[in-house]
C-alpha cells in the first residue's frame, strides 16, 4: 500500500503560511547578517530583502488567482517555485560573507 495516496493536498491557507514562513525566515537571516556585520555595506543585503518581498507578493498573487482550472497542479507549481526561489535567496545570503 502506498502512503502517498493518502497524503492530503496542501490547501490555499497552508501554502500562504509556507510562503510567509520561508520568506520571513530569509528576511530575518538577512537582518541577523546585517547585525553581525555592522562594518560592511548593506546594499547587497537590502537587495536580497527587496527580492524576498517581491517574491512574496508574486507568489501570493499566484495563490489567489481564481482563474486556474487545476488547483492541485497550480499549488504544486507554486510550492516548487517557492522552494527554488528560496534556495536562490539563501545562496545569495551565504555569498554576502
Amino acid at each position: 500500500m502506498q502512503l502517498n495516496k493518502f497524503k492530503k493536498m496542501a490547501n490555499k491557507r497552508d501554502l500562504k503560511k509556507d510562503i510567509n514562513y520561508v520568506l520571513g525566515d530569509i528576511i530575518e537571516a538577512v537582518y541577523v547578517w546585517e547585525y553581525s556585520n555592522t562594518d560592511k555595506d548593506t546594499k547587497k543585503s537590502e537587495a536580497i530583502i527587496d527580492e524576498a518581498i517581491a517574491t512574496f507578493d508574486e507568489l501570493i498573487a499566484k495563490v489567489n488567482d481564481r482563474s486556474v482550472e487545476d488547483k492541485k497542479a497550480h499549488f504544486k507549481a507554486i510550492n516548487k517555485e517557492l522552494e527554488d526561489k528560496g534556495r536562490a535567496l539563501i545562496e545569495k545570503i551565504n555569498k554576502l560573507g
